[in-house]
């Protein structure tokens, strides 16, 4: 009896330990959200003398051409084409990885690993960007992007790959599939869980990308959700409600994912965890 008080007393407690530390600033930005520019600007959690919720996000989407609206596109357009060049290489790179023991086997790991521990070169990035003609291209920042996740998603995709017994390869094989067809006709769909989890993962990491977009894809027509909030600030005076408002439309599709897919998520990465 002792014992389910003491677990019914730690889960309240995270529970509320929880809703303090992430629900009071969501609260506080939606709040202010809904208010004037000049109440907005004292940065309280004060109701506001009169709401101007239609207003206020109304002004956000329509700003310089609906530039808010142009920043949504360029970040699906970009989220999509990452996450589809990071799903294909580092599911094809994890089962290479897993399945072909040799001896470059081991440096090949320790390569992808340090992807993981060493911090990107923006200058040399750009450079190279710059001669293969794709600086300031959204194919270019792809490129970049799928980069940076790669480390992380071929790890996953190995350690839920070795959850899948050798002895399908060798019966497909048999069978007559070759490499390729064995990959894509028969692996590929086992490793859902996983892929959602990269997916989910990878999507928000991606919408809610600020440097990347700021060093590898400059320009007005470029810009992406996170840069968007620029254009509320200024040297000398800031439009906070509309600031907050921008920020609230821009939380809402991370939250959905997280919604909607947070047990896949655990699940995923979870999966290669016992025998990785």
């Amino acid at each position: 009896m002792r014992k389910k008080l003491i677990k019914c007393f730690v889960e309240v407690f995270a529970v509320i330990l929880s809703l303090v530390i992430f629900g009071i600033p969501f609260y506080f930005v939606i709040l202010n959200s809904f208010k004037n520019r000049t109440e907005a600007a004292e940065m309280n959690i004060s109701w506001p003398s009169e709401f101007r919720i239609i207003e206020n996000y109304s002004e956000v989407l329509s700003t310089n051409h609906g530039v808010v609206i142009r920043a949504f596109f360029n970040s699906t357009v970009i989220t999509v084409l990452s996450l589809l060049v990071l799903v294909i290489i580092s599911s094809m790179a994890g089962f290479i990885l897993q399945r072909r023991t040799g001896k470059g086997s081991n440096l090949i790991n320790f390569l992808v690993l340090t992807g993981l521990m060493i911090p990107p070169a923006v200058v040399p990035t750009i450079w190279v960007l710059n001669n293969l003609g794709l600086f300031k291209t959204i194919q270019g920042l792809v490129f970049v992007e799928a980069a940076l996740q790669f480390p992380f998603a071929s790890i996953l995709y190995k350690g839920f790959m070795a959850t899948i017994p050798r002895e399908i390869d060798e019966a497909a094989i048999i069978d007559g599939c070759g490499p390729l067809r064995l990959y894509v006709r028969i692996l590929f769909p086992l490793l859902k869980s996983v892929t959602s989890t990269v997916v989910v993962l990878s999507a928000v990491t991606y919408f809610n990308d600020f440097v990347n977009p700021l060093y590898f894809l400059p320009g007005a027509k470029n810009i992406t959700v996170q840069l968007s909030l620029y254009h509320f600030t200024s040297m000398y005076n800031t439009s906070w409600n509309l600031l907050f408002a921008d920020v609230v439309l821009i939380s809402i599709p991370p939250l959905i994912l997280f919604i909607f897919f947070n047990k896949k998520i655990i699940s995923g990465m979870t999966a290669g965890a016992v025998k990785a």
